[in-house]
């Protein structure tokens, strides 16, 4: 923990990648474009998946899991899925290696083990749980089917960055069916709501929610909507996004139910998902030049204890002193660590735990033994002061909830400070090259879209549900239904 974090003002990029590996969040593997996510960064990412999946029961789905594998011809099926996934998908053509007889030691592909249909190591799932469904659904009475699968996923990344972008990583997709319509839109708004409370309510980051435009949608959806947030530089991170399919996998893969009346129709659809891109949305949304800083409601512990002593005796006896503020602790709900560590002095773990965000850090020394004292450091504004003993209970529940919401209520300032409205092209890149939202009409074109996209490189992010006063197209003034989120983007 020598080596001084760069600043984010100096150099943003450099500053994350640094921190992902000094707070021991990742690291780059072997295989190109994969990550090993450590134990501390897989802990956050457990609360992630924790909290979710219970949301998820709650809403009425059930975890399954298909097969990572995915025939060609039945990916093939979606022409826009399969077309839009295309150039991001690896494939296994053979089963089987054997020696290299010229090469003693390597191996080789044996050319007898070709497979009879190339296999597609699954991008995303519709195809294979779509192909399923077709075997589990014949009436009504067998829908509604409310699944998600938590899985890993390959999409072959040119340009990799540690949990924004990697070629494997870890999500969940949801993947429902439907008798109609109405039911699988309420679905797609309801989880879209769901992914909203979450990111705000559990990890402090402020989102704006809408519909994608249809560039930007996901391949073979009708409508996908999105939550975006706005990361420290300005640039803008799609943090989730639930499609509504409507029938379009159902007719590539033939799933028919018959209804009340017996009526064949084709089912309903809908697919949604988060990944560990979130951790990359954490680290951007709430650290600072000393390193992570954590929401109470993520961290793996929220509180920290770090005892001072000098000899094994002492260590002892600030043991004993702790013990039954720990049990208290924990009694409360909170998690605790008592970091008493042998090989490291006490300065290396104050800045380790710095650098790994944990929210509330407890100093304990000869000194605060014979004072009936602690002194109780809180990480989001690195404000420290030092407590009765019988005061710190009562101080550890004000900060728990009182860090959680000021790291929500500072993203919520960031967002609205960083959001602009344009009146004029000029005016519109200006500020897209300042950073942040701009909220401006288009002419709903793809043509105009993406002329904006290549002359200032901001994409439209969301468009928002709820719609704002007719008007003029920012760039060829043609009449504009609505305003929309333009940002530069991850």
């Amino acid at each position: 923990m020598s080596k001084k974090l760069t600043s984010r003002s100096e150099n943003y990029s450099k500053w994350y990648n640094e921190l992902v590996v000094m707070a021991d969040l990742a690291e780059n593997s072997p295989v190109r474009g994969c990550m090993v996510i450590k134990p501390y960064g897989y802990a956050i990412w457990e609360k992630i998946q924790q909290e979710l999946d219970t949301k998820f029961k709650e809403t009425g789905h059930y975890n399954a899991y298909f097969p990572l594998f995915v025939p060609k011809s039945l990916f093939e099926a979606e022409e826009k899925n399969a077309e839009g996934f295309a150039k991001e998908c690896a494939v296994v053509t053979h089963y089987r290696l054997k020696n290299d007889q010229d090469n003693p030691g390597k191996l080789i592909v044996d050319e007898d083990s070709k497979l009879e249909e190339e296999l597609i190591v699954r991008p995303t799932s519709e195809a294979i749980i779509w192909r399923t469904y077709k075997n589990w659904i014949q009436s009504y009475r067998d829908l509604p089917i409310l699944l998600n699968q938590w899985a890993n996923v390959v999409r072959w990344e040119m340009r990799t960055r540690l949990f924004l972008r990697t070629a494997e990583f870890l999500w969940q997709e949801g993947h429902t069916a439907h008798a109609t319509k109405k039911e699988a839109l309420d679905e797609t708004k309801l989880i879209i709501d769901l992914y909203a409370k979450f990111v705000e309510n559990f990890m402090g980051i402020s989102v704006i929610t809408g519909l994608k435009s249809d560039s930007e949608k996901f391949a073979g959806a009708v409508e996908t909507y999105c939550i975006e947030s706005l990361m420290q530089d300005g640039k803008a991170l799609q943090a989730g996004t639930s499609h509504f399919l409507g029938q379009n996998f159902a007719k590539a893969f033939d799933v028919k139910f018959s209804d009340k009346e017996g009526k064949l129709d084709y089912v309903w659809a809908t697919s949604w998902g988060v990944s560990t891109r979130l951790m990359g949305a954490l680290i951007m949304s709430h650290g600072d030049d000393h390193g992570l800083v954590l929401p109470p409601k993520l961290a793996p512990y929220q509180v920290v204890i770090i005892p001072i002593f000098k000899s094994e005796a002492e260590l002892s006896e600030i043991t004993d002193y702790v013990e039954p503020l720990m049990d208290e602790i924990r009694k409360k709900g909170f998690s605790v660590k008592f970091d008493n560590r042998l090989n490291h002095k006490p300065g290396y773990k104050f800045n380790e735990h710095e650098v790994k965000g944990t929210p509330i850090r407890i100093a304990v020394g000869p000194r605060d033994l014979k004072n009936k004292s602690l002194e109780i450091f809180r990480r989001d504004k690195m404000e420290k002061k030092v407590l009765n003993f019988s005061d710190v209970i009562d101080e550890i529940s004000f900060l728990v909830d009182d860090i959680q919401n000021e790291l929500l209520k500072a993203s919520k300032k960031h967002m609205n400070d960083k959001t602009k409205e344009a009146k004029s092209y000029d005016e519109f890149k200006k500020m897209i090259n300042a950073g942040g939202f701009v909220l401006a009409h288009w002419d709903g074109t793809t043509e105009t879209e993406n002329k904006i996209k290549k002359e200032t490189k901001a994409t439209i992010r969301c468009i928002p549900f709820i719609k704002s006063e007719p008007g003029k197209c920012i760039l060829t003034g043609k009449s504009s239904q609505c305003k929309v989120f333009f940002a530069k983007s991850y």
